[in-house]
C-alpha cells in the first residue's frame, strides 16, 4: 500500500492523491533532486493480466514519453518501487473539464472551441507518432485557470505499430464518449479519438453527451452502436465542426490534422474550409451484428466497469503473434508505387491497398472496396498473401483471420451492402518485424 510521505525510488516523495483513473491512481509529489513538484501515477490494473503492470507499464511509458507537445501532459521518468510501476510526469495546477461541467452544466462556444483547438493539436501530434489515445473524455481535459488545456492519461493509449497496450482483445475507453464502431466491437483507430473529442466537447456545448448517458452500461453502449447522435441544439460553425466529428461512419471523419484546421478558423472567425473528400460508403446506418454478436458484452469477457472507465471483452483482434503478410521494399510509402487494384469483371468487386502512414517498425493501411457492377451487393470478401515477419495489430470495419500466409478480411454487418457504384473502407495497423510497408501486395475480392 502507497501513503501520503512515502519516498518512491529514492526521489520522489509522495505528497497527496489527486486522481484516480482507469489504470492507477495520481499523487502530487515533491521530486527531491531537483526539487520540483511531479505527478506521480501509481500504475494498478492491468487486464491482460500482468498485476502492476511490469511490461504493460513500460509499454506506457515508452508511449507516452515519445510526445512531447505544449498541450499533452510530458511524461518525465518510470521507475519501480516495491516491485511496482511509477510513472513520473508533469504536475499541472488545473480542474479537468469533467469538474468545470460539474460546476457549469455548459461552457460558451467560443471557450469549446478553444478547448477543441488546443486538445486537437496535440492529438494531432500523437496520431502522427503513430499513437491512438482511445479515452479522450471531459476527465482527461485539464484546464488551467489561465485557459491552457492539456490533455491528459495516455494510459491506455496504442501504438498502432504495438498491439493493444491492455492485451487480449480488450478494448478500452469511457462508456459515453466511445466512437459508434468501437461501442460495436471494433478495434479503436484514428477515427474513433475524433469522434470521442467531438463526442467531449458536444458534452461542454450542449450539457449532455451526444447519446445521453443510462447507468446500465450495456444499454449505453447498445445505444451508441445503433443510434444517431442527438442534433445540437447550438448552431453555427462550431455546431458545424462537431456534426462532422461526429460522423457514423469512421472514413467519413477528418483526419485530426484537419480538425485542429476546422477549430483554428473557429477561433480565428474564418469561413469553415469545406469537408475533404472521402470513400463513399453503401450505407450510413452503423448496426450491430445480430447474427454473430462479436463483441461479448456480458460474460466472463464481458465489460470490466472501472473508476473512470470500461473495458469491454471482445473477439475481434487476434493475437499480435498471429502472422499475416509482410510488404518488402525498401522505398519509403511516400514513393512507393500506386495501390493495386483488383479487377471487378469476374469476382463482383474490386479492392486497393494504400499505406496512408508509417513509423519506424509498423504503418496502418487503408483497403478500398468497390462496387463497379451495376446491381448491389450484399456482402465482400478480401484476401492477400505476403511474405513471414508482419503481424496485424488492429483491425477496423471488418474481421480478418490469417490461414497460413493468406489474410482474409470479411465485411461487417454495417458495411457489408454497397450499392452500385458504392465503396467503402476497412483498415488496418501491422507491425513490421525486419521488413517495411512499402509493396503493396494483391488483393482479391469476391462478393459473398
Amino acid at each position: 500500500m502507497t501513503d501520503a510521505g512515502q519516498l518512491i525510488a529514492g526521489r520522489y516523495r509522495l505528497v497527496d492523491r489527486i486522481g484516480q483513473g482507469a489504470m492507477g491512481v495520481v499523487w502530487r509529489a515533491r521530486d527531491e533532486r531537483l526539487d520540483r513538484v511531479v505527478a506521480v501515477k501509481q500504475l494498478g490494473y492491468d487486464p491482460s493480466g500482468g498485476g502492476q503492470g511490469g511490461p504493460r507499464a513500460l509499454r506506457e511509458a515508452r508511449l507516452t514519453a515519445r510526445l512531447r507537445h505544449p498541450h499533452a501532459i510530458t511524461v518525465h521518468d518510470v521507475v519501480e518501487h516495491d516491485g511496482a510501476p511509477y510513472l513520473v510526469m508533469e504536475y499541472l495546477p488545473s480542474q479537468s473539464l469533467a469538474d468545470v461541467l460539474l460546476e457549469r452544466e455548459s461552457l460558451p462556444a467560443d471557450q469549446v472551441a478553444r478547448i477543441g483547438e488546443q486538445v486537437a493539436s496535440a492529438l494531432a501530434a500523437a496520431h502522427a507518432e503513430g499513437i491512438v489515445h482511445r479515452d479522450v473524455t471531459p476527465g482527461n481535459v485539464l484546464i488551467t485557470p489561465e485557459g491552457v488545456t492539456k490533455i491528459a492519461d495516455f494510459g491506455i493509449s496504442r501504438a498502432a505499430g504495438e498491439g493493444t497496450v491492455t492485451g487480449g482483445g480488450f478494448i478500452a475507453g469511457t462508456p459515453a464518449y466511445l466512437a459508434p464502431e468501437v461501442a460495436g466491437g471494433a478495434e479503436a483507430g484514428f477515427p474513433a479519438d475524433v469522434f470521442s473529442l467531438g463526442a467531449t466537447l458536444y458534452r461542454a456545448l450542449e450539457g449532455t453527451p451526444p447519446f445521453g448517458t443510462d447507468d446500465n452500461t450495456i444499454v449505453l453502449l447498445k445505444r451508441i452502436a445503433r443510434d444517431e447522435v442527438t442534433p445540437p441544439k447550438h448552431t453555427g460553425p462550431l455546431a458545424e465542426v462537431l456534426g462532422r466529428l461526429l460522423q457514423r461512419d469512421p472514413a467519413q471523419r477528418p483526419a485530426m490534422a484537419e480538425v485542429q484546421e476546422l477549430f483554428e478558423a473557429v477561433t480565428g472567425g474564418r469561413p469553415l474550409p469545406p469537408p475533404r473528400p472521402r470513400p463513399r460508403t453503401g450505407t450510413r446506418m452503423l448496426r450491430l451484428p445480430r447474427p454473430r454478436r462479436r463483441a461479448v458484452l456480458a460474460s466472463a469477457g464481458g465489460a470490466v466497469l472501472l473508476a473512470l472507465g470500461v473495458v469491454i471483452g471482445t473477439a475481434l483482434v487476434p493475437d499480435a503473434t498471429t502472422p499475416i503478410a509482410a510488404p518488402t521494399s525498401s522505398t519509403p510509402p511516400a514513393t512507393a508505387p500506386p495501390a493495386t487494384t483488383t479487377s471487378a469483371a469476374d469476382l463482383g468487386c474490386s479492392a486497393s491497398y494504400a499505406v496512408t502512414t508509417s513509423w519506424p517498425g509498423g504503418y496502418q493501411v487503408q483497403v478500398t472496396v468497390r462496387n463497379d457492377h451495376g446491381t448491389g451487393l450484399r456482402g465482400w470478401k478480401v484476401r492477400w498473401s505476403l511474405p513471414d515477419g508482419h503481424h496485424i495489430t488492429g483491425l477496423w470495419n471488418g474481421t480478418f483471420t490469417v490461414d497460413g500466409k493468406t489474410v482474409t478480411v470479411d465485411n461487417a454487418d454495417w458495411n457489408a451492402k454497397l450499392d452500385a457504384g458504392g465503396s467503402t473502407t476497412f483498415g488496418f495497423n501491422a507491425v513490421t518485424g525486419n521488413g517495411n510497408a512499402a509493396a503493396r501486395p494483391e488483393l482479391t475480392c469476391r462478393t459473398v
